[in-house]
Parts: structure tokens; C-alpha cells; sequence
């Protein structure tokens, strides 16, 4: 793992395959890592330049001065890029929340986009678990994120996969860590009441953004597992009627982050659209 600096905040990323092949860009969700998307490295590693970014205020990385924001995150993205020198358009992939800085950054920079890959993306309906959504409750939001411990992480963890075995003791022990930077809990309630509250994600945000991405029109991929029980796979549905134009596939018997659940069948599904 490396880090960068981006006007003045280190960001951590994890670059890896030929510097002069196409670059493949990969964003987390909330309040997680570049840890998400290990498994996808040396996976197309061997076609493409391949770098995951933690997030300001994420991972290992350090905030940046401003409130945390969609619009910030997608252009502290764009710049972390510009930090490693790739000027090139990239292939997107974005999980969760970074599905949705994707849109962001696709939205902002179409001219620097490839192509586009959203893994049961925020933004295509109001439904999100209950547990983000009591974090806009007044006063609950701080104390439910700092108690993420050996006890609690587990359990968040399992939200995220359709198996427990992919409750690793090293993601649990990733999932603490995070939770104890001094920048986590402030980004997290930031951007979480950014892009929603107690009734689910805004639709503010979301009906401003989809219409831009349509426009643009770049290739885009929209991936879902059937048991994600953090954005419903019925977001599906509304996804391809916002980007009709838009590839999909559903995995069966998967939860939230299908390239960790089913990594080399989710390789093999991007490829093409890499190609």
C-alpha cells in the first residue's frame, strides 16, 4: 500500500498491472476500504493498471478540510488520479457509495471516463438497511459508530454477504481499525446525512444526478447480488430504467459486494466491458 498527497491530506491506494495499460479505477462504500476490492486486483491485473483509492476520511486515508460530500469525494478521486499521473480515460467501478462517486465523476469529468461499472450503487432508490438510516437520528449517529469492536463488527459485517464465510477474522479486524481513525466517525455522519436520513437516501441528490449520467452516455455495467440487504437488488429494476442503455447481471445466492463473494465469475463478467 502506498499513499499520496492530495492538497494536503494523505490518501492511501493499491496500484498494481502495467502503468502503460488501460487504467481500471475502483471506489468503496461507505465507510470501508480498498480492501473491498483486493480480490479484483490480480484478477485484471494482467490487462490493466489497476488502482483502488481509500476514500478522504475512509480506510487509511486522511479527511480533507471541507465537509464530506458526494461532489467532494468524486473530485478528491479526480485528483488523487491527477497525484498518480493517469490522464488517461478509466474504466470506473464503484461499490456501494463509490457507485454513486462514480456517477459523480462521470457526471463532473465525462471526457475522462471509459466506461462504468456500478456494484449495487447508491442512488437508484430511497431503501437502505436500517442501520444507516438511524444514523440521521440526532445523538445516535456518534455513539453507534464508536462502538464498532470485536463484539459489534461481526455482526455489521454479516450484513454484507449472503455467506458468513466471508466474515473473516482479517475483515473484522480491517473493519475495527477503521473505525478507530480519527477521521472516521465525522466523514461517515457527513456524507451518510449528505446523501440521506431516517426515511432512506434523499431524492434530491439522486433525481439532479441520474439524468446528467444518461447523458453521457459512456458503456456501463450494473452489477447486484439477490440477497444484498443493504440497497435492495429491486434497485435493479429502477437502475436499468434510469440507464436503459445499460448492461446488467444479477448474481444469485449474493449479498453487497458480489467481487469479493464471487470474484473471479465478477471478473469474467467485466472483462468485456474492459475490452
Amino acid at each position: 500500500m502506498k499513499y499520496v498527497d492530495v492538497r494536503g491530506a494523505r490518501i492511501r491506494y493499491h496500484e498494481t498491472g502495467d502503468e502503460a495499460a488501460p487504467p481500471v479505477v475502483l471506489l468503496h462504500g461507505i465507510g470501508r476500504s480498498l480492501e473491498d476490492w483486493s480480490a479484483q486486483h490480480p484478477l485484471l491485473e494482467d490487462t490493466h493498471r489497476v488502482i483502488s483509492i481509500d476514500l478522504p476520511g475512509f480506510g487509511l486515508s486522511q479527511r480533507l478540510p471541507e465537509p464530506t460530500t458526494l461532489p467532494l469525494l468524486a473530485d478528491a478521486a479526480w485528483a488523487t488520479l491527477d497525484a498518480l499521473g493517469e490522464k488517461r480515460p478509466v474504466h470506473l467501478m464503484g461499490n456501494s457509495m463509490g457507485g454513486a462517486v462514480s456517477m459523480r465523476m462521470l457526471a463532473d469529468e465525462p471526457g475522462r471516463v471509459a466506461t462504468m461499472t456500478l456494484v449495487s450503487s447508491a442512488g437508484f432508490g430511497k431503501e437502505v438497511t436500517f442501520a444507516l438510516r438511524m444514523l440521521a437520528v440526532p445523538g445516535l449517529g456518534k455513539p453507534l459508530l464508536g462502538r464498532i469492536d470485536r463484539r459489534t463488527a461481526p455482526r455489521v459485517e454479516r450484513t454484507l454477504f449472503a455467506s458468513r464465510a466471508m466474515v473473516t477474522p482479517e475483515r473484522v479486524a480491517m473493519a475495527i481499525k477503521i473505525a478507530r481513525q480519527p477521521d472516521f466517525i465525522a466523514c461517515y455522519l457527513e456524507i451518510a446525512r449528505a446523501l440521506g436520513g431516517l426515511r432512506g437516501v434523499a431524492a434530491g441528490w439522486r433525481g439532479e444526478l441520474l439524468p446528467l449520467v444518461a447523458d453521457c452516455a459512456k458503456p456501463t455495467l450494473l452489477v447486484w447480488g439477490d440477497r444484498d440487504r443493504i440497497l435492495p437488488a429491486t434497485h435493479l429494476a429502477a437502475a436499468r430504467a434510469a440507464l436503459p442503455s445499460a448492461q446488467w447481471h444479477i448474481f444469485p445466492r449474493t449479498g453487497h459486494m458480489p467481487q469479493i463473494e464471487r470474484p473471479e465469475e465478477f471478473a469474467a463478467l467485466v472483462r468485456p466491458l474492459l475490452a
